[in-house]
């Protein structure tokens, strides 16, 4: 039984004016848009999601490398490769007598530098060209004996099969060939080996003899030298009559200290007794005292002062002609006369003291003056001699050194000694180290898994298209209302609902994937409608951002199961250019929207009801018209007004939003927009500009809806995979 429709009541004003549309309109209220951060986070599992659905493309992939690999190896030529080990013992002698004898061939500080250089030695021409004379080798040998050319004999050889490794940390140098022959490739590894030993061998004994050879000639020029320096000292020795100047010289130099001493020691005593003789002649008494009979003449002057002063008193006691005093007058007179005899005395001993002082002073100067004179003339010629001693003496040395070292030379240039010994030479080996199959599969294994992963992720990250709900919703800034799988029947040609249609996926199909569509569409109207219990929106626009992406197929089918549940759905066809909506519903489109704007119609005169949906009426889009599309916007505002009171949900289907004015206008006058997008084929720069357009316009835009989805599109859709299986086993088709 029918139900009656259901009217809500509307806010105050009049609906069927613009005043009441706008109030209307302001009823639905969008759900809050979800704020993200500027730099989404990919979670792990979408990465691991990726893998699984390219995960048989990988696998093929690989298989394919490895297989290829293990092919190609199997058919190339097997390369043997056998190697020599030479230890290099720095701590052995160069040499068994001299200095080469004692000691290595230097510290340990460079024995990086040391070996580095002897395996560049190896790879020389010099140790090379041998070897590839013996074999026959052209100048990049491969392993095969070659005929070469005067010009490639010429240039250096080169062995492209050898190699030389020094383990680290240690002394030991192994040299490597390669060859599809073993015994040939073990052959020539000795062979280098050998050739690097008698190479350094020939390189020691050609510097040798280098050596010997201008040691040889330096000899005759220094025995000359030698034989004339010698000649020079026997000459000096001749005409000085000194066999050794340097005793006589230090002979003199004692006896000249001594008389310098003596004279210094001279010539202070002639000072000083110059200074007394001077002071007696100028009559100073004191300077008689300080003379060397100083002392007796101050005892003789103390009895004359004793006696004068004796002499006083008997002149006062007895006067002048007493007989005491005339005895005492004579006395004093003696003395008197004895003093003066006493200082002339003294005077006359001093100035002897100081003519002797002076004579022995004239003669110390002059005999220093002669042994001066004769120290100098033995010391200049004790320098010449010495001069010629020494140049003697070193040019004999020199001749006995060099002498010494030639015959060391030529002892050690013959001794070949064993500090590069061949530790172990090469065998003949028994595998081939190339093609390593295993290797090259493992190799080609790892490489490819990379290579595929890594194709994988970035075909993901340069795939632009609308995909995972997720990422949509992370970078739109929408929700995603719904997803409705892909169903192949429909491929080429519109899906139906029309009774007696081929396409019946609401009237009990019994195809699977049809049953699929159904329920995401049902889930598509209760995302869309259940949230908003309360303040439903009576209008809804379905569009997409360009044609062909299935708007018209959801307009159509959501209208259907929202008729379904016996509320009164107007459906309207407002694409006027390509109208669609007859198609899917099996009525004609003779007469409709565009007349209705054309002609004054009314709008309720070009209804029709599709057989089977009683609840559902469709308002067609006629004829297109041009003329029609630029008066849609002022016909629909009345239209949607007026049947807002008859209808629980108008749904229109109007064109895509970029490029066509007229969807725009439809978005600003319904309560809320839903854009459809391909999954996997819209790209999201133009679902961006259709978002950002709707926002401009202040539309209500409620989400967005993805279709032809598949299970591999996102692990958010893995369900789709058990909705065939599940409808096939639990459903069964109903009668018309």
């Amino acid at each position: 039984m029918r139900n009656e429709p259901n009217n809500r009541s509307l806010p105050a004003g009049d609906s069927n004016t613009p005043q009441g549309a706008v109030e209307r309109y302001a009823i639905y209220q969008a759900p809050p848009e979800r704020q993200e951060s500027d730099e989404p986070v990919v979670p792990l599992s979408h990465y691991v999601w990726m893998l699984r659905r390219h995960k048989w493309s990988l696998l093929a992939f690989v298989a394919i490398a490895v297989a290829s690999t293990i092919v190609v190896s199997s058919r190339l030529t097997p390369i043997y490769e056998s190697t020599a080990t030479l230890d290099v013992d720095r701590m052995t002698p160069t040499g068994v007598i001299g200095q080469e004898a004692t000691g290595g061939r230097g510290g340990m500080a460079d024995t990086d530098a040391f070996l580095s250089t002897q395996i560049e030695l190896i790879k020389s021409d010099s140790v090379l060209r041998p070897v590839a004379r013996r074999f026959k080798m052209g100048a990049t040998e491969t392993g095969k004996p070659a005929a070469a050319s005067a010009q490639a004999d010429a240039a250096p050889i080169g062995l492209a099969g050898l190699r030389i490794n020094r383990p680290p940390k240690t002394y030991i140098l192994q040299i490597s060939y390669r060859s599809p022959d073993p015994q040939f490739a073990a052959d020539v590894a000795n062979a280098v080996a050998q050739s690097y030993r008698e190479h350094t061998f020939e390189i020691r004994y050609r510097a040798s003899a280098d050596l010997t050879t201008f040691m040889d000639k330096q000899l005759e020029d220094l025995k000359t030298k030698v034989e004339k320096s010698s000649a020079l000292v026997a000459q000096f020795e001749k005409e000085t009559s000194v066999i050794n100047p340097e005793a006589k010289t230090n002979i003199l130099t004692a006896r000249l200290l001594q008389l310098n001493t003596e004279y210094t020691t001279s010539q202070a005593d002639r000072i000083r007794k110059e200074a007394a003789n001077n002071s007696v002649k100028g009559g100073a008494f004191e300077a008689l005292e300080v003379s060397a009979q100083g002392e007796q003449i101050r005892q003789f002057a103390q009895k004359l002062a004793d006696e004068t002063e004796k002499f006083g008193a008997i002149k006062a006691q007895y006067g002048t002609n007493h007989p005491e005093y005339r005895k005492a007058a004579l006395k004093q007179a003696e003395l008197e006369r004895q003093f003066e005899a006493l200082k002339a005395n003294v005077t006359q001993r001093v100035n002897v003291e100081y003519k002797d002082a002076r004579n022995r002073e004239d003669l110390l100067q002059e005999s220093v003056g002669q042994t001066k004179e004769e120290f100098d003339r033995i010391n200049a010629r004790s320098s010449e001699y010495s001069a010629l001693k020494r140049d003697a003496d070193s040019d004999k040395a020199l001749y006995d050194e060099l002498t010494k070292r030639i015959k060391e030379a030529g002892i050690n240039a013959s001794f070949q000694n064993s500090a590069i010994r061949l530790a172990d030479p090469a065998r003949p080996a028994l595998r081939p180290v190339f093609p390593n199959t295993r290797s090259n599969a493992l190799l080609a294994l790892l490489a490819s898994t990379l290579l595929g992963i890594g194709a994988i992720f970035l075909a993901e990250g340069l795939d632009h298209t609308l995909r995972d709900p997720d990422q949509i919703q992370r970078q739109l800034q929408t929700e995603v209302l719904g997803s409705l799988p892909v169903v192949k029947a429909w491929r080429g040609h519109l899906p139906s609902v029309a009774p007696g249609s081929e396409h019946r996926p609401f009237f009990g199909s019994s195809k699977g994937a049809a049953n699929a569509y159904e329920e995401a569409v049902r889930t598509l109207r209760d995302s869309i409608l259940l949230p908003h219990a309360t303040s439903r929106p009576k209008s809804l626009l379905i569009t997409s951002a360009t044609p062909r992406e299935g708007k018209t197929t959801t307009a159509v089918h959501l209208a259907v199961v929202h008729s379904q549940q016996k509320r009164k759905t107007l459906l309207i066809d407002a694409d006027l250019r390509r109208p669609g909506v007859y198609h899917h519903v099996g009525l004609k489109n003779e007469f409709g929207l565009s007349d209705v704007i054309n002609n004054d119609t009314a709008w309720r005169d070009a209804l029709q009801s599709p057989e089977g949906l009683p609840y559902l009426d469709v308002l067609p889009a006629g004829p297109p018209s041009r003329r029609a599309a630029d008066g849609l916007g002022e016909t629909l505002k009345v239209l949607l007004a007026d049947a807002a009171n008859e209808y629980d949900l108008i749904i229109c289907d109007a064109p895509p939003l970029l490029g066509f004015a007229e969807s725009l206008q439809i978005a600003a006058l319904v309560d809320g927009v839903v854009v459809v997008a391909l999954a996997g084929q819209t790209e999201k720069a133009a679902v961006a500009s259709v978002f950002s357009n709707l926002r401009r316009l202040k539309a209500n835009v409620i989400g967005l809806t993805l279709n032809e989805v598949r299970a591999d599109m996102s692990e958010r859709y893995y369900y789709y995979g058990y909705y065939g299986k599940y409808y096939s086993r639990y459903y069964k088709p109903l009668s018309d």
